[in-house]
């Protein structure tokens, strides 16, 4: 990640901090949370599977840290910025031709090409874009949530996010084995996966069927302090994209959900 124009790109963050003074101090906490994710002495890492990156040699994630985090029910700068981009989006977007635009196809395309039909199991990019072209509210969960889907509505992308602290060691990218059984976030039933399913564990237990359902079991609250996010790239993704999608969502949570301590 180039984290010097990412510095620059969340000083500049849609003009939203007009004064010099207010812009001083974040810049001082962008920097120094993004010195502590740089030099920490722990990383953990995403690895993908070799059958996996076999088949789809093209998928690419962002996988970033973030500590110390304050979460909250709501926060009414966030609230104020989501305005603006909803607004944004609803200009830019018609219904029936979303499906047309690059990124919205290419999720589709990967759905299919992975068992999942994306006119019933829509790419989560895509549903929060049709919610706001339909004229639907967002969902409201907590700041780190509403933050990362905020970036998710202005990008394109997807991203999945976790608390830290529930995850031990580093994470695995693979194909689902036929009756492995998952339970996503509000899901008061376990779900039977046919083995035909990309998704993320973590020392033997499922976290994530990639790229669009995270685990109950591991999901963020208001309560996490310590933050892995994954930026869910698929094929037809850049890295470009991928790292600025990175950016905005990192921009965002490390500014509406921030907490006292960095290092």
């Amino acid at each position: 990640v180039g984290w010097w124009s990412y510095i620059f790109y969340s000083l500049n963050i849609h003009n939203t901090y007009r004064d010099i003074s207010t812009k001083k101090k974040y810049f001082k906490n962008i920097l120094n949370r993004i010195i502590f994710i740089k030099f920490r002495k722990k990383t953990m890492i995403l690895n993908i599977d070799k059958q996996l990156r076999n088949n789809f040699p093209e998928i690419n994630v962002n996988l970033i840290q973030i500590n110390d985090v304050k979460i909250k029910k709501i926060n009414e700068q966030l609230e104020k910025v989501k305005i603006e981009i909803i607004k944004n989006v609803r200009n830019k977007y018609e219904i029936n031709s979303l499906k047309d635009q690059h990124t919205v196809k290419v999720y589709r395309n990967f759905f299919w090409k992975i068992g999942i039909d994306p006119t019933k199991i829509r790419p989560a990019a895509e549903a929060l874009i049709r919610r706001v072209v339909a004229g639907k509210a967002i969902p409201k969960i907590n700041t780190l949530v509403d933050a990362y889907n905020l970036a998710s509505i202005e990008t394109g992308i997807a991203f999945a996010a976790f608390d830290t602290d529930t995850l031990n060691g580093d994470l695995l990218m693979r194909f689902a084995e036929k009756g492995e059984q998952f339970q996503g976030i509000g899901m008061k039933k376990l779900f039977i996966l046919k083995g035909e399913e990309i998704v993320i564990s973590n020392n033997g237990k499922l976290i994530a069927i990639y790229p669009y359902r995270d685990a109950e079991n591991t999901k963020v609250t208001e309560n996490t302090k310590n933050v892995t996010m994954i930026t869910c790239g698929v094929p037809g993704i850049n890295d470009k994209i991928l790292s600025n999608a990175t950016q905005i969502a990192c921009s965002y949570i490390i500014n509406f959900c921030d907490g006292k301590n960095h290092c």
